[in-house]
């Protein structure tokens, strides 16, 4: 089955940037949908258009003559209940889809928790069942946490890493994941094009490691020849953990809570058979995706990144002091 005209929701987003190039160097044809998209031109095989799924009339235009979809938004963040956000723009995306007479959609969620799961990571499941359940074959992709320059989940945990001279130990850092490479989650989305799918259907694309939360802030500390002293604090609150992050990172304290949340319990893939269906196994190991992230933020950032290292140095030189006091 040929899919040559893509849409990509959520095209400026982090795995959107991502995306669209790789989709163009494999002879797409790409229509970029996001919210704000002034001031992006045209190029070759590419072409911007203003998109809001929560403003379902925008959606005929983003979506005709389009093939395949991938369907990479979602509304943490937003004001409001951003999971009655999520489920309003999934259904009417799903319906638009349909109308248009799309042969597929591609969706990038998150990994089913072991226990309860958070209000983020139902939304996330949630999204995936409102659009497997409509009339356009779903492929839905469950990711734990995507270590790539711009993630918000890698940006809190490398700011950990680099910013504490000491570690308190909530019990949540016990918590185990499969974090996977962006450029492996980038291979997994372009072969969700080719795999046959006779109905919707999703998958878990697990990375090449399975590390606790405590593992992954030591193995980003490492790599910038730093080691973190830990304090175990089993009895701290998510409120307060997300306090913590908060005052430490650059993350806001609702992303910063939901990270908390949902790390409650382990984020574990229920099996590896998708990198069995497309013969494509991750090829980066948590430390080469952290190395590449980090060298990309030394080289993208500029003044910006000069900036975050000169407070990154201060925070470990004073900051026990001024916490202290």
């Amino acid at each position: 089955m040929t899919l040559r005209r893509i849409l990509v929701a959520g095209a400026t987003g982090f795995v959107g940037r991502a995306l669209v190039p790789a989709l163009l160097g494999n002879g797409h044809l790409v229509r970029a949908c996001a919210r704000h998209v002034d001031g992006r031109p045209p190029r070759a095989n590419l072409e911007y258009v203003r998109c809001d799924l929560l403003h379902p009339r925008t959606l005929p235009r983003a979506l005709a003559g389009i093939d395949a979809a991938y369907y990479l938004v979602h509304s943490l963040g937003a004001r409001g209940s951003f999971r009655d956000l999520d489920q309003s723009a999934a259904f009417a995306f799903a319906g638009a889809a349909a109308d248009a007479g799309l042969r597929r959609i591609i969706y990038l969620g998150g990994v089913a928790p072991s226990g309860h799961a958070s209000e983020h990571l139902a939304s996330r499941l949630e999204v995936g069942r409102t659009l497997r359940a409509g009339r356009i074959p779903t492929v839905e992709l469950r990711a734990a946490m995507i270590i790539g320059a711009g993630s918000a989940s890698w940006q809190i945990v490398r700011d950990l890493a680099l910013r504490l001279p000491l570690m308190v130990l909530p019990a949540w850092l016990s918590s185990r994941l499969s974090p996977i490479a962006l450029q492996d989650v980038i291979r997994a989305l372009l072969d969700a094009l080719e795999i046959p799918l006779p109905e919707s259907a999703y998958y878990d694309i697990p990375g090449l490691e399975t590390l606790t939360a405590k593992e992954i802030l030591e193995r980003v500390a490492a790599l910038e020849g730093r080691k973190i002293a830990t304090l175990s604090l089993p009895w701290l609150t998510p409120r307060l953990s997300a306090t913590w992050l908060h005052l430490v990172t650059r993350a806001d304290y609702g992303l910063a809570r939901e990270l908390v949340l949902g790390l409650a319990g382990d984020l574990l893939p229920e099996d590896g058979r998708y990198w069995e269906l497309t013969r494509h196994r991750p090829r980066l190991s948590f430390d080469a995706a952290a190395r590449i992230a980090l060298e990309e933020e030394r080289s993208h950032l500029g003044a910006a990144g000069r900036l975050a290292s000169l407070e990154e140095a201060l925070v470990r030189r004073v900051g026990p002091r001024l916490r202290m006091s």
